[in-house]
């Protein structure tokens, strides 16, 4: 008999509720000016009023609005039409124009993927912290990253903590510098290095910003203006530049108010699927990584996550030849030195794929195809391998007839994950009747769980729109990968609670 994970009946579903304010883009200069034209036209008096009822209805929705709508008027100014001061409220009012709400999981919130948190003080007595992450969907479709937090109990009861009500995405920096050698191993990546190119970094040191590097750009298309040639070199050069940036939230920010809201070109339609995992260096050094997927609305590009601890992130492109498709996950060390990621680049086989630079994947191993019914259609991975004694545990998801996603797990030699010591020839969970409908039906999926005592735990997307956990015993899964026979198996479902602990 195949293993089974069981459910704990927890229900995490999108909550409208929670929104954050994002600019208002009117798409035309000639109505942002009207708009601009008639606020100008209001007395000091229906400007205090008018003020005065926006952050009465909104101020209480939104964790520091007025400086958001400051920086909104900082990026509208240049649309002025003289330098008249203007007093501190009609700036406020002016960018409050220009300012809207953004409902981010209105439509759905899914595929989570789960790790251990990095501050565990003050937590009970057998009790670990976790953070959960997950895709968090609203209007238009357009996807970012959403946390949550919780407990899990040494008999793995798992306890979640309520949400703050506020949710802010962070501020983008603009003091980050980029490694000339590192940015022109990307273009010649991307087929961008040439002599145009050249040319247009000319006189830019080891280090440059984006501004330096957008003020060359803009003198070198002055000369070759009208060439479209040009035109497309220095776009793709600031693609590049923005695609690789940094991000801040306040100290003060509770994690759970913190939202990774599409910044960059390639994220301009979301940032789908998150994969975190904790990241132990060869000396000791923890990093938090996160694979993801990027969409523009055309193409998807693989891109990486990096953080100490949650309030500071650096975004990266991943290049090289073997970088393509979804579902890339990275070890949480190196093996022989090396990176490793498992992968899946033709849509359907899963692959393993070392490197010596975590930028840049160059190539690919194929080590699974599709083999039983259940995932004839595809294979992939959900989540970055969790190390046991036994060797890597990946969770896998195989899609079969109807489109039906199930997940299963294989499991790979320590020392030589190419080799593939055992697979379940049977999902450990597939979608149930109350699970099959929503946004895309019949389907579960995870980016990742973690092992805490004998459970694996799962949290999991039901149909594109919610997100549950189960939990399977490791050492029954263990036994039926390697062949050995299983132990007893205990049945009992743990508890669980929505309930956040004091």
């Amino acid at each position: 008999m195949s293993i089974k994970a069981t459910r704990t009946g927890i229900v995490l579903r999108p909550d409208p509720t929670r929104v954050l304010f994002r600019p208002f883009e009117l798409g035309s200069a000639t109505r942002t000016l009207k708009i601009i034209a008639r606020v100008g036209s209001m007395t000091d008096d229906e400007v205090d009023q008018k003020l005065d009822e926006v952050i009465r209805e909104f101020g209480g929705r939104h964790y520091k609005l007025e400086r958001f709508l400051l920086q909104r008027f900082e990026q509208i100014r240049p649309q002025l039409l003289t330098d008249e001061p203007l007093t501190q409220e009609r700036k406020l009012l002016l960018g409050a124009y220009f300012t809207m709400e953004y409902s981010l999981e209105s439509a759905a919130l899914f595929n989570p993927s789960m790790i251990w948190h990095p501050d565990q003080t003050n937590v009970p007595p057998g009790y670990k912290r976790f953070i959960l992450s997950l895709r968090a969907t609203g209007e238009g479709h357009v996807s970012s990253i959403s946390f949550r937090m919780g407990y899990i109990d040494e008999e793995s009861n798992i306890v979640l903590r309520k949400p703050s009500r506020y949710v802010t995405a962070p501020d983008i920096l603009s003091t980050q510098r980029f490694n000339r050698t590192q940015f022109e191993r990307k273009l010649y990546e991307l087929r961008l290095e040439n002599s145009i190119q050249e040319k247009m970094m000319i006189g830019l040191g080891e280090e440059f910003s984006l501004t330096e590097l957008d003020a060359q750009i803009k003198r070198i298309l002055a000369q070759y203006r009208y060439n479209a040639e040009y035109e497309t070199i220095a776009s793709g050069l600031l693609a590049l530049a923005k695609s690789n940036y940094e991000i801040d939230f306040d100290d003060d920010q509770s994690l759970d108010e913190r939202c990774i809201f599409p910044s960059s070109p390639n994220e301009t339609n979301g940032i789908e699927d998150a994969r975190f995992v904790q990241f132990t260096d060869d000396n000791g050094e923890v990093t938090y990584y996160a694979t993801y997927t990027a969409y523009n609305g055309r193409v998807t590009f693989p891109q990486l996550l990096e953080t100490k601890d949650f309030s500071h992130f650096s975004v990266s492109t991943l290049n090289g030849a073997e970088v393509s498709n979804k579902g890339m996950a990275l070890f949480p060390r190196k093996i022989d030195g090396r990176y490793v990621m498992i992968s899946r680049q033709d849509g359907e086989n899963i692959y393993l794929m070392y490197s010596d630079d975590l930028y840049f994947w160059q190539t690919k191993e194929l080590i699974l195809k599709p083999t039983y019914h259940w995932e004839y259609v595809q294979l992939g991975n959900c989540g970055s391998p969790i190390e046991t004694e036994a060797g890597w545990l990946v969770l896998s998801h195989g899609v079969g007839p109807m489109r039906k996603y199930a997940i299963g797990a294989f499991l790979l030699d320590l020392n030589d994950p190419s080799k593939v010591i055992g697979r379940t020839t049977e999902p450990i969970l597939s979608p149930d009747e109350n699970e099959r409908e929503g946004y895309v039906p019949n389907v579960v999926y995870s980016c990742g769980g973690v092992i805490n005592g004998d459970k694996l735990i799962i949290p999991y997307a039901m149909a594109d729109y919610a997100s549950s956990f189960a939990m399977v015993s490791v050492s029954e899964l263990l036994a039926e990968l390697t062949g050995q026979a299983s132990p007893t198996r205990n049945t009992t479902a743990p508890s669980a609670s929505q309930e956040e602990v004091a």
